[in-house]
C-alpha cells in the first residue's frame, strides 16, 4: 500500500512531535504515506484494538512512537502477539526481541553532570521530568552515575521531580533552593523545566552563572535566547525518526532475513552562558 502506520502520543510537548517531524519526513521522501494514530492516554491498556485499527486501513509496517510510560511497555509483548507486519520501536526501553531507534538518555545526563563538575561545581542538584518515562529515569541514571565516578555522595534530597513544563521547572528550583542554599548547580531534564527554574532562581537572588550552574536538555530552538543563553544537551529526535523508518522499510523489504540491528544515537552537550564562570 506504501503507507505506514505511526501510533504516537503527547504531540504537545516538543520530543514527541519533532519525532513524528522526522518520520514524515522521512517517509515521505521513499514515496509512503503516514497512517496516524494519536492516543490521549499513553497509560491505556488497550494496544490490540489499537494495533488492529491501524492494520484495517492495510499498512505494511507500523512505527511504534508512544514514549515508555508507566506499565505501557506490557503493550510490547501484547504487540509482538498481535502483528504480522513489520514493527519497530522508538525511544522504549531496547530489548533483545525488538527492533528500536532510541536515544542514550543515560549518557546525556552523565555529560551534563561531568561538565557541571569539570566547572568546578560542588553541590549539584537534578530536576528530572516524570519519573513514569522512560527517557527520565535514564537521565537521572546518568546523574547519578557522573557523580558516583567522580567520588560524589548522591544525596536524596538533591532530587526534585517535575513534569517537563516551566511551572514545573520552577517550582522544583524553589524547593531545591529552600532545602539546600549552598547548592550552585542544577541539571535540568529538560529545557522547558529549565525555563522555568532560571525564572525563580534569579527571582530568589541567584545569578546565573555566578551563583548557580544550569545545564537543560534537549537544544530547543529557543534556548540560545535564554537569559542567559542556556547550556543544554542537544539530541537529534527527529534524526530518530528518519532512522525508525530506514529500519522499518528494510525490514519490508527483507521480512524473512535478519532483522536491522538497533539504534542507538548519542546526544551532544552544547555549553553557552548559563554553566560557564
Amino acid at each position: 500500500s506504501y503507507s505506514l502506520g505511526v501510533v504516537s502520543y503527547g504531540l504537545g510537548l516538543y520530543g514527541p512531535s519533532l519525532l513524528l517531524a522526522g518520520i514524515q519526513e522521512a517517509a515521505v521522501k521513499e514515496g509512503y504515506s503516514l497512517m496516524l494514530k494519536i492516543l490521549e492516554n499513553a497509560e491505556v491498556q488497550n494496544a490490540e484494538n489499537i494495533l488492529r485499527d491501524i492494520l484495517s486501513y492495510h499498512v505494511d509496517g507500523i512505527l511504534w512512537a508512544v514514549p515508555e510510560i508507566g506499565q505501557n511497555r506490557d503493550w510490547i509483548q501484547q504487540a509482538l502477539h498481535t502483528v504480522s507486519i513489520p514493527l519497530v520501536f522508538l525511544n522504549v526501553q531496547p530489548r533483545p526481541n525488538l527492533i528500536t531507534a532510541v536515544i542514550d538518555n543515560k549518557h546525556g545526563g552523565h555529560i551534563a553532570t561531568q561538565h557541571l563538575i569539570d566547572q568546578g561545581r560542588q553541590k549539584i542538584g537534578i530536576i528530572t521530568g516524570p519519573m513514569e518515562w522512560w527517557e527520565a529515569r535514564q537521565r537521572e541514571l546518568g546523574w547519578r552515575e557522573a557523580l558516583a565516578e567522580n567520588g560524589r555522595s548522591v544525596d536524596e534530597s538533591y532530587v526534585t521531580n517535575g513534569d517537563w513544563t516551566p511551572s514545573s521547572g520552577e517550582r522544583s528550583i524553589r524547593l531545591l533552593l529552600e532545602w539546600h542554599p549552598e547548592m550552585d548547580a542544577v541539571f535540568v531534564c529538560n529545557d522547558q523545566m529549565a525555563l522555568g527554574a532560571m525564572k525563580m532562581a534569579q527571582q530568589m537572588g541567584r545569578k546565573i552563572p555566578e551563583d548557580l550552574a544550569i545545564v537543560g536538555y534537549d537544544d530547543i530552538p529557543e534556548a540560545p535566547y535564554f537569559t542567559p543563553a542556556l547550556s543544554t544537551v542537544r539530541q537529534d529526535i527527529a534524526k530518530m525518526g528518519c532512522q525508525g523508518v530506514k529500519q522499518l522499510l528494510a525490514r519490508i523489504s527483507n521480512e524473512n532475513g535478519d532483522p536491522p540491528p538497533p539504534v542507538l544515537l548519542q546526544p551532544e552537550l552544547i555549553v553557552r552562558e548559563s554553566s560557564v564562570r
